[in-house]
């Protein structure tokens, strides 16, 4: 699960990055007013990347956790 979870991480950074990057082309060349409204795609994919790694983030103290209570838990039960 922790391979599929980078890996989408990577994916929306990417995508953000890519989608940023042929709006402002498209911007360029044909005109601002067409394509403004397309970098909400680009904004969504950066809000994605960071909310994405905030939650890692937060599942991995989550996890440090329950591993200390269970240590915890087997110590008490040993005494």
């Amino acid at each position: 699960m922790q391979l599929y979870n980078k890996i989408m991480l990577y994916f929306w950074l990417a995508l953000g990055v890519v989608s940023l990057l042929v709006v402002s082309y498209m911007c360029f060349s044909e005109g601002l007013n067409k394509w403004a409204s397309y970098y909400v795609f680009s904004i969504v994919a950066f809000l994605m990347y960071f909310v994405k790694r905030w939650m890692m983030n937060r599942m991995e103290k989550h996890m440090a956790f329950l591993k200390e209570e269970q240590a915890k838990q087997s110590q008490n039960k040993k005494s």
